[in-house]
């Protein structure tokens, strides 16, 4: 069965948002406890593109199906875990790149690169990272594996931010409140 791309995220109500999060459904990876551990010969580029030995991974469903399989510990180290073996991939920025938000009834929902949606909140806050030349907002997608915010993105949100807290740099999504300025 083909794969068929998801409506623009403009087009999308909350609770067809919500629906689609819902829909998604992960591997346990974190129940599998491989005894293998190994190098998976793997990138991923700051840009977002994956590569395997030096190679673009050109099929977005490989892309897709790898990406379920990944996580990332508390050194920073991305995996891509099976049941059978954890192996580590080199991830350039960030996992996951941010290419669209929309705000919808309070909550600001963003669409992965992978097409996977994500409401910013509790369990997926923002992070401002960079510098006033370089500014980067992160959002915690899943297992510790962020995805940072493209420019047309981080535009979107800007915006968010500008109408709904002023020149407070702030925006909210599920009651979580998040700064969009870096405090380092």
């Amino acid at each position: 069965m083909p794969y068929e791309p998801p409506p623009y995220l403009a087009e999308l109500t909350l609770a067809q948002i919500a629906e689609q999060v819902a829909q998604r459904k992960l591997p346990p990876v974190e129940g599998w406890a491989p005894d293998k551990i190994g190098e998976s010969h793997m990138r991923i580029a700051a840009d977002g593109t994956w590569y395997h030995e030096g190679d673009a991974i050109r099929r977005d469903a490989m892309v897709r199906a790898f990406s379920g399989l990944l996580t990332r510990d508390d050194a920073g180290q991305h995996w891509l875990v099976t049941p059978f073996e954890k192996l580590s991939i080199e991830v350039d920025d960030a996992a996951f790149i941010a290419t669209d938000c929309v705000m919808r009834d309070g909550e600001i929902a963003f669409r992965l690169n992978t097409d996977d949606l994500v409401v910013a909140g509790p369990d997926h806050g923002l992070r401002a990272a960079g510098d006033p030349e370089t500014p980067a907002i992160y959002l915690h997608v899943r297992r510790g594996c962020e995805a940072r915010l493209n420019r047309s993105t981080y535009g979107q949100l800007a915006e968010i931010a500008l109408e709904t807290s002023g020149d407070d740099w702030m925006v909210t999504s599920q009651g979580a409140i998040f700064s969009l300025i870096s405090s380092g």
